[in-house]
């Protein structure tokens, strides 16, 4: 083997390493050429960190976070799935965010996107259980490639296959808690003149009226078939987050505020001001998948800095 390969295979083995956290679950960490980083846990397949080559971390987690099962964590990427909030019979946001997730070994060819050119990854698979079949008696394979870029951009691919012999609807959302200097320093654009439902007032639908989107109070809105980009722009750290979507037409955007930030007991009285919830997600239309049909989503992060 010449230089340059082992170079390269060396870079490889250092790229994606398999840890174990304090509880002892498994996790994949992820790190670009340049010095990105991701982490994700195989306890819901949750994205749980996301750094900059600087060092600086991108996704809020709560301080009072234990990361024990069979509690989700507050924080990072939970998946939705195959339920968002309290939508259907499930429990709120579906199961598979509380599910041990495997490192899948040999993942079907993805969609090119140039996915793994210059990219570091992990392909995660999640397959129900017996105890899943008997609350949701569908059989399904949920394939999840995370990927980190040399810039440092993170990407999430899922494929969902139905493996049964009949069909099935889901709802699906990757629920971003981006860490945020402070919510009122904030504004999300590319959410004008939408519609939307506010979960506030009985999913009743309203039409987004503003420019950009601010925040002087709880919020808790689906905005319904958006651009595939929108813009999380952070005055003073002087970032803008970018938000980029294929398949997943609604936009999830939360912030608790201050009175139900005290009636949450995962999360701190004051940290609604570093947090800010934006959803690629798939709700009003629920996504339908015939008898060995598959459906791709993706979403893919990045920031800029511009001072």
């Amino acid at each position: 083997m010449n230089r340059s390969g082992i170079a390269s295979d060396l870079r490889a083995a250092t790229a994606v390493e398999v840890t174990r956290d304090r509880n002892g679950v498994d996790q994949v960490v992820l790190r670009s050429r340049r010095g990105a980083s991701a982490r994700v846990s195989l306890y819901g397949g949750q994205v749980l960190s996301w750094r900059t080559d600087q060092d600086e971390e991108l996704l809020f987690t709560s301080s009072k976070e234990t990361f024990k099962p069979p509690n989700p964590v507050r924080g990072g990427i939970p998946i939705c799935f195959p339920q968002f909030g309290n939508r259907g019979s499930l429990e709120q946001h579906g199961f598979a965010r509380k599910k041990i997730w495997v490192i899948d070994q040999n993942p079907p060819p993805f969609l090119q996107h140039k996915d793994s050119n210059d990219k570091v990854y992990t392909d995660l698979l999640l397959k129900p259980t017996e105890e899943d079949l008997k609350i949701w008696p569908h059989s399904f394979e949920f394939r999840l490639r995370v990927c980190l870029t040399v810039e440092g951009n993170l990407t999430m691919i899922s494929r969902i296959r139905n493996i049964n012999c009949k069909p099935f609807s889901f709802s699906i959302a990757f629920h971003t808690y981006f860490s945020i200097s402070d919510i009122s320093e904030v504004r999300v654009e590319g959410l004008e003149t939408l519609d939307y439902l506010d979960n506030l007032c009985q999913r009743e639908r309203f039409t987004e009226q503003g420019d950009a989107l601010t925040f002087e109070s709880e919020v808790d809105r689906v905005y319904l078939s958006s651009s595939d980009v929108i813009a999380v722009y952070d005055h003073e750290q002087k970032r803008t987050f970018a938000i980029r979507k294929e398949g997943l037409p609604d936009v999830v955007v939360w912030n608790p505020w201050e009175k139900k930030s005290k009636s949450m007991v995962d999360f701190g009285d004051e940290e609604y001001r570093q947090m800010l919830c934006v959803d690629g997600a798939a709700i009003e239309k629920q996504i339908t998948l015939k008898p060995g049909e598959e459906w791709t989503g993706r979403l893919e992060l990045s920031v800029v800095h511009s001072g």
